[in-house]
């Protein structure tokens, strides 16, 4: 019995087969069409001139605009390709004490963007997972270098020494305190009846409460507004959270818990979040220096201690670890409302697009929530280093007791207290440290994109590595989402401004990807570059059309052209597929309609200026820069999320495009209309109508935030006033040559 045991695997990889079968017919059917559509174009363009007519201009936009769709199309298909699932068996892993260490990073910058008590639960949560305590360190990572996170820091050990045994105890299952004690969440303890479980959970509750009231205290202090983030230049700080913790707790076991804080020079450049990793990644080689490592945003706590053990089942699985670079979770919210208007859970990102890239050779490395193998970081410059000191110096650094951790068979003397001085962690934290190196080219997480995380788990895979998504049904990990239209679309105008860029790369996916990994998991990486394409397209649709119509101008075939049903099946077959799949995962119809508009909304803002930063990036007329996106919840705000309100109290740039549009469809819509019934031309123009009727119905919530809200999200009406005169005037001299 217990030799069969030994042979059973630690996880299973199953093959979504009716989804598949699904995928690849939608793909024949479509492509078939599309393949229609084109030759219908391209042979209106051989026409005769006189039967042709002269207004080429609007076509060759529109084919232009129906090519970069069809394109875009094209490589996402690569995720439908091979869906699969997967199931995991922790009650398989080795004995406690066999299990390799796991170093646990999380990153913080600004303490008022990211509440001090909402990091210090993701700091808890993580210190709480399931794991063998000796073999779990968590390092936090402070760009802001502020006095009220350190403060935090040393409160939340404190608070630990009580809840970690609470947690044991019990068998808690959420391990974030905020939420274990929140009146929404269940207890989902064993014990919940036992009078002793609830004594000691009142107990607990306290001691939470009073912990909350120290942090606070310590913000309200007028000191630290002043130095809240720290300006200018600093030296690193590092802070080992001792047990030197007067109180009535015995024998509590605890993992390693870190406070760390780079130098900073404005001299020198940051590298933003990537930087921060890579001096975690330094630092703790020469602390801890776990083979594998947790990564995590402030504000994504850990729901289920158990994430940990799910994932050396595939780090420990001796058929798929020696390639396996890191393990994937899905990132989730637990802020997140019914309908979910501005699809802050990126549904179709975990559960669609993440599995099929499963199905290939791994999902995209996502930022948060994966455990990544600290070898992998590394490159293959120990082996072509050998052992020579100065050869390795040139890719590491000058710290020889972080080249000396880079042997297997190296132990940390922190940990066995032999070193106390933290000298060596000081200069791998100081920002002079990477010159002359490899870190951020070749080594740790990458730094020629905003996005590290996707241009690193790229060049991962081109070096032969693979991932894996693992998907349990109790999430492992809870997040804040945004949930207001300006973060929304400020945290996606980063996110498509950094994609792009890579997309207009040296590592362009298309040309670097093919001759380094399989061309349908290349194919998915370039997808993701160039999906801020799509604000092209969605722009020319959503006004040539329309210009077009008011002017009389057919630019699709007549009902009555045997064409027609190739336009009309394109487009009703990606509506369907797409509301397919939200119902497949879950979704409803409200929540298909809800996606299709934010992607509308963001296809025409931010998609838009992010790829005009990434050129100007790309031409150095800018530099690039990072926000942390704002986690801080706002009462008002909230409510609207809730209620399905959007909150058009965003930044001009984002409102004028959308009242713009939605005013020339409007325009054009009541006035093309209005002569198609006196010229009679219904069927030439009904695609162009129905268009219209499309964008403005499924934006009706643009309207209803210029005309029929009173409350404070609704649309101001001086910009809203101005934007519509300057519209409807140049609609009056808009023609065509």
């Amino acid at each position: 019995m217990e030799e069969s045991q030994g042979t059973l695997p630690l996880s299973t990889c199953h093959v979504q087969i009716g989804l598949l079968i699904i995928n690849r017919l939608h793909m024949l059917l479509h492509s078939t069409a599309l393949s229609f559509l084109f030759y219908y174009r391209l042979r209106f363009l051989f026409q005769d001139p006189e039967t042709r007519g002269s207004h080429l201009l609007p076509w060759f936009l529109v084919f232009a605009s129906e090519i970069i769709l069809s394109f875009i199309w094209f490589l996402g298909q690569a995720y439908r390709w091979r869906p699969v699932s997967r199931t995991v068996f922790p009650e398989r892993l080795p004995e406690d004490d066999k299990l390799p260490g796991v170093d646990v990073f999380i990153c913080t910058a600004d303490p008022i963007k990211e509440p001090t008590l909402e990091v210090m639960n993701t700091v808890l949560s993580s210190m709480a997972l399931d794991y063998p305590q000796e073999k779990l360190h968590v390092y936090l990572s402070d760009d802001g270098c502020s006095p009220m996170t350190l403060y935090g820091m040393r409160k939340a050990y404190e608070f630990a020494r009580w809840w970690l045994p609470f947690c044991r105890r019990y068998k808690i299952k959420n391990r974030c305190p905020k939420a274990y004690f929140s009146a929404l969440e269940n207890d989902d303890s064993d014990f919940a009846r036992s009078s002793v479980y609830m004594e000691d959970k009142q107990k607990i509750k306290g001691k939470y409460e009073a912990f909350k009231e120290e942090i606070e205290t310590f913000r309200k202090d007028g000191a630290f507004f002043r130095d809240s983030v720290t300006v200018g230049d600093y030296s690193s700080v590092i802070e080992v959270m001792n047990k030197n913790v007067v109180d009535d707790v015995d024998n509590v076991k605890m993992p390693f818990l870190v406070y760390v804080s780079r130098e900073r020079k404005l001299s020198s450049h940051h590298h933003f979040k990537a930087g921060a990793l890579n001096v975690l990644l330094r630092v703790s080689a020469v602390m801890s220096n776990s083979p594998y490592i947790l990564v995590l945003d402030c504000d994504m706590f850990c729901n289920d201690p158990t994430s940990a053990r799910y994932a050396m089942c595939f780090h420990l699985d001796p058929k798929i670890s020696s390639s396996l670079a890191f393990v994937q979770f899905p990132q989730k919210f637990h802020n997140i409302s019914k309908n979910d208007i501005y699809d802050s859970q990126l549904r179709s990102i975990f559960t669609i697009q993440w599995q099929g890239m499963d199905g290939l050779k791994g999902p995209v490395m996502s930022g948060t929530c994966f455990y990544i193998k600290r070898v992998s970081l590394y490159g293959n410059r120990t082996n072509e280093g050998g052992t020579d000191m100065q050869k390795l110096q040139e890719y590491f650094g000058s710290s020889n007791e972080f080249i000396k951790s880079l042997a297997q068979n190296y132990t940390s003397g922190f940990l066995s207290g032999r070193n106390t001085l933290l000298q060596e962690p000081h200069l791998l934290a100081s920002c002079r440290y990477e010159i002359g190196t490899k870190w951020g080219q070749d080594i740790g997480f990458l730094y020629d994109s905003v996005v590290e995380d996707f241009l690193t788990g790229f060049i991962l895979h081109c070096n032969g590595w693979t991932s894996v998504f693992c998907e349990p049904s109790r999430p492992q990990f809870l997040g804040t989402a945004t949930t207001n239209l300006n973060a929304v679309l400020i945290q996606g105008t980063r996110w498509y401004s950094g994609l792009f860029e890579n997309g207009i790369s040296k590592v362009c996916p298309l040309i670097y990807g093919p001759l380094r990994m399989p061309l349908l998991q290349s194919l998915c990486f370039a997808e993701l570059t160039y999906f801020p394409l799509y604000c092209l397209p969605l722009w020319c649709f959503a006004t040539i059309p329309q210009l077009c119509l008011l002017n009389g101008i057919p630019l699709y075939p007549k009902v009555s052209d045997r064409y027609f049903i190739i336009f009309l099946f394109i487009f009703l077959s990606s509506l369907s597929k797409h509301l397919l799949e939200v119902f497949v995962t879950g979704g409803t119809l409200h929540k298909w309609i809800n996606e299709l508009r934010i992607w509308m909304m963001k296809s025409t803002t931010c998609d838009l200026y992010g790829c005009l930063d990434a050129l100007m990036k790309k031409v150095g007329i800018r530099e690039a820069s990072f926000l942390p996106t704002n986690k801080a919840e706002d009462d008002e705000q909230t409510l609207l999320y809730q209620i399905d309100k959007y909150d058009f109290r965003a930044s001009n740039i984002f409102i004028v495009p959308m009242i713009a549009i939605i005013t020339i469809n409007i325009c054009c819509l009541v006035v093309g209309v209005y002569r198609v019934i006196f010229v009679g031309d219904w069927d030439k123009m009904l695609i162009q109508i129905v268009l219209a009727s499309f964008i403005i119905t499924v934006n009706y919530p643009i309207i209803e935030g210029l005309v029929i809200r009173k409350d404070k999200g609704r649309i101001s009406q001086l910009v809203a006033i101005h934007v519509i005169f300057v519209t409807m005037t140049l609609l009056t001299f808009c023609k065509f040559i």
